[in-house]
């Protein structure tokens, strides 16, 4: 059974339990409601429990903090910068293992083990559905081009989400050039940067802007909600590609901590996090895509069209978040 804790009293709660129980404990930045449909089919399959802490804010710290006596076996997370700062703090250690491999092709893990990728989420362009042609877009560098002029919205430039992408336009052009991309943008917004990704599909519907950048999948949450659906049907979903690339991902991921107290048990768990049975759950359950080539996508997913993902590791964009932010502060996003 799924027992879901407080990062307040998830250490005592490991602290009573009895050390014969097979059981994986994990931190998550993301919501426990989110991989609980995981983490069930996990225990009925395999009669290990798991537990989940969720930690909005702190997880580097809180795992700092406890060392190498954490009780955290895993820890789930959305975004590459995410996953790669608890790499890059030496909070991880390196998987080797045949099965996950095959599962998860090598752009969507870390070369050295260290995290794996579970669902992707695109990086898309909203566009509306009456004032924006379906083959008005087509690369990220157009975002640019002054006949968007008044029309772009988009959230905070310094959120991960934006600053992924920015740093995925670094990976496939020059500082400069990304520079002046930004201040094109920038000058192309309809209004300064706020909101989240379903603030930017309302604006459109709106009429405050005519297209957004935002992931994918909330355009599936919006659809499901009778209070947003009319929003979401206002727009439509758009694949823009780097010049010479492809279309910008993100992934959710796992990584296994450098202390896991129940490393065999959370290996397995890992291990059927990468099965395509797995994935389709964790996809379909949050409107995203699954790595597996063996994983079939959620029907509203594909109806949405098919796109060729920017062929890098994105340990590769991870690296260049701290020059994209500075970028994005020369060029006061924001302001």
């Amino acid at each position: 059974m799924l027992r879901i804790y407080s990062s307040v009293v998830f250490s005592l709660f490991i602290l009573s339990t009895s050390a014969t129980a097979e059981e994986v404990n994990v931190y998550s930045y993301r919501q426990p409601h989110l991989i609980q449909p995981l983490t069930d089919a996990f225990t009925a399959e395999t009669g290990i429990s798991v537990n989940v802490a969720f930690l909005k804010k702190g997880l580097i710290e809180r795992l700092r903090a406890e060392g190498s006596r954490s009780p955290a076996d895993l820890i789930f997370t959305v975004d590459i910068s995410r996953l790669n700062a608890v790499v890059e703090a030496d909070l991880t250690q390196p998987l080797q293992n045949a099965k996950i491999n095959q599962n998860i092709p090598p752009d969507f893990r870390d070369p050295n083990g260290h995290w794996f990728g579970l669902t992707t989420r695109a990086r898309i362009v909203y566009a509306s559905i009456d004032r924006v042609s379906s083959d008005e877009i087509t690369t990220y560098e157009d975002l640019a081009d002054p006949k968007w002029r008044g029309r772009i919205c988009t959230r905070s430039g310094t959120h991960p989400y934006t600053l992924a992408l920015t740093a995925a336009h670094l990976y496939h052009h020059n500082e400069a050039d990304t520079l002046s991309w930004l201040q094109a943008v920038k000058s192309n917004l309809s209004r300064k940067p706020q909101g989240n990704d379903r603030a930017q599909i309302k604006a459109i519907w709106s009429g405050e802007c005519d297209i957004a950048l935002g992931n994918t999948y909330y355009m599936g949450k919006m659809l499901s909600d009778p209070e947003q659906a009319a929003w979401a049907e206002a727009a439509a979903i758009r694949f823009p590609i780097f010049e010479g690339g492809g279309t910008h991902v993100n992934v959710s991921g796992v990584a296994l901590t450098k202390a896991a107290p129940n490393r065999e048990l959370a290996v397995k768990l890992i291990e059927f996090l990468s099965s395509p049975k797995a994935q389709e759950i964790y996809a379909t359950d949050n409107f995203e895509y699954p790595i597996s080539p063996d994983a079939t996508a959620d029907p509203l997913v594909r109806s949405w069209g098919s796109f060729k993902a920017d062929p890098v590791n994105l340990t590769e964009i991870a690296k260049l978040r701290a020059a994209a932010l500075r970028l994005t502060e020369t060029a006061n996003f924001d302001g």
